[in-house]
């Protein structure tokens, strides 16, 4: 069984016949430069964005399932949070049970898995935007989706917490949920499981970071060298 399956998607001007599989319990990085269509695939992914070709969650054609079920079974976190409105965090992170009929079930969990429970009545339009990215990531995990799309989540956070997300990401696909989130730090890409390259819409490589992640792959898709010289790595202590 597959978690995500794209099968031939095409977006006009976006994206050209992209076809893949994701097992579960992994956990990819969508990389590309700006434009590439990292932002398109994972709507599409979610069923936000219709395309032609088919899309498929757990080998089941995405248009048979019904909506509040597609509540329970996937999760989507846009690249920017916006919130017009002063709800406090606790209560926009419990929006992630609404299939659940909001029982709240974990939402206490995600405010300190994600550094949140200081500010849990805090509204949230007074946060900062890497607090504001922190609150969408805390709904996405209480909705217990297996399937979780996570676009650009770590880049408007500190080190630390974004470390702290891939710490929660690599929990999720433990439990055999499948996390794919869009990135352009190719150094943490080489801590995943799998990277998928995408370049002008189109899908260039898909495969293990060691494998993929070639100097000839980088020059030619980011027009960059790997460079050999000494620098920082972070790890949570």
């Amino acid at each position: 069984m597959n978690a995500l399956t794209l099968d031939a998607i095409s977006v006009p001007d976006r994206l050209h016949d992209i076809s893949l599989a994701l097992p579960p319990g992994v956990l990819v990085g969508l990389i590309g430069p700006n434009g590439s269509g990292k932002s398109t695939l994972l709507q599409v992914a979610g069923g936000l964005l219709a395309s032609s070709g088919r899309v498929a969650w757990n080998d089941r054609p995405l248009n048979s399932i019904p909506f509040l079920e597609r509540g329970r079974l996937a999760a989507w976190i846009p690249q920017e949070a916006h919130f017009e409105f002063g709800f406090s965090v606790r209560s926009v992170v419990a929006q992630g049970r609404y299939a659940y009929q909001d029982d709240e079930y974990g939402v206490d969990a995600a405010l300190a898995a994600l550094d949140l429970a200081p500010l849990a009545d805090r509204p949230v339009n007074r946060l900062s935007g890497g607090e504001r990215q922190r609150v969408l990531l805390a709904r996405a995990l209480v909705t217990g989706a297996p399937l979780q799309l996570w676009d650009e989540p770590l880049a408007p956070l500190d080190p630390r917490h974004a470390l702290e997300v891939l710490r929660n990401a690599r929990r999720l696909t433990r439990d055999g949920h499948t996390v794919v989130l869009s990135l352009h730090d190719l150094r943490a890409a080489h801590s995943l499981d799998t990277v998928i390259v995408l370049d002008h819409g189109r899908l260039r490589a898909v495969g293990k970071p060691a494998e993929v992640l070639t100097p000839d792959l980088l020059l030619s898709v980011f027009g960059v060298r790997v460079g050999r010289e000494p620098g920082f790595t972070f790890e949570l202590p």
